[in-house]
């Protein structure tokens, strides 16, 4: 059985870690697995939006198996170094669009992967928490870093502190999820969102994506001069042309990411 499955159809990238018999609980080679697959999205010029989910109803992805016997005692030279890991988590930047689609359990690793996302809609039965604090580690796929900058910090630190889960309706509140749905309607929803993704200009699309994230830790005055480069740099692409071009004779552009 294919621990992930990957599939692109129509330019949106469907994959979905299928461990459901382990609350999609990821292996070293289903990592492994994930990183060859999230390597493939951003350079597969097929593929311009993806959606992340998990297989079955009961869970996203519950984090790392941690009943398999993973090495934890890495060489002196490499201790608390996880960079250039090479997937969502760190080490790797992909400027498309990434849409979580979070059903059930999403914790520890399978929460930092779905922070990882740029969007994330939740089934009503979502469940967000990172427990690493209970097994006395901290976070170490980015949780400790993009949890504090996607809600208020008061309430990352809570939950980073004690390990504590929160519902999909709580996330929604703190704007960790952009929506939340009936289980039924999750992957329905997340579709349609990368359609519409869809209708915009891709190259334009991963600029913004660029421009914002890389922003975030810039001063004002660099990420203005980021914008404007992005900017310039769009104009001079056919899609540009054909953006302009469709305005003005009142239809919809054919975008062909060049």
């Amino acid at each position: 059985m294919d621990t992930v499955i990957y599939e692109i159809r129509d330019k949106v990238a469907f994959i979905t870690i299928n461990r459901p018999q382990a609350y999609n609980a990821c292996d070293q080679p289903t990592y492994d697995r994930l990183a060859e697959v999230w390597r493939d999205f951003a350079d597969n010029d097929d593929a311009w939006v993806a959606i992340l989910t998990g297989a079955g109803e009961k869970a996203f992805c519950a984090g790392s198996d941690i009943k398999l016997n993973f090495n934890t005692q890495p060489e002196p030279g490499d201790a608390f170094n996880a960079d250039n890991r090479g997937d969502l988590m760190r080490g790797l930047n992909i400027w498309k669009p990434i849409i979580a689609a979070v059903n059930g359990h999403c914790n520890g690793g399978g929460f930092e992967m779905a922070l990882g996302c740029d969007i994330r809609v939740a089934s009503e039965n979502a469940q967000f928490g990172l427990g690493e604090v209970l097994l006395g580690l901290l976070p170490g796929g980015g949780g400790t870093q993009r949890l504090p900058r996607a809600i208020p910090l008061g309430d990352a630190l809570w939950m980073l502190y004690t390990g504590e889960r929160i519902d999909a309706a709580e996330a929604h509140r703190l704007g960790l999820v952009n929506r939340v749905v009936p289980q039924a309607e999750l992957m329905a929803t997340a579709e349609a969102m990368a359609r519409k993704i869809l209708e915009a200009g891709p190259l334009a699309v991963r600029a913004i994506k660029q421009a914002a994230l890389k922003g975030l830790s810039m001063p004002l005055d660099d990420g203005l001069q980021l914008e404007s480069n992005l900017f310039r740099l769009l104009q001079m692409t056919e899609d540009s042309s054909e953006g302009t071009s469709a305005f003005a004779e009142k239809r919809a552009p054919e975008w062909k990411a060049r």
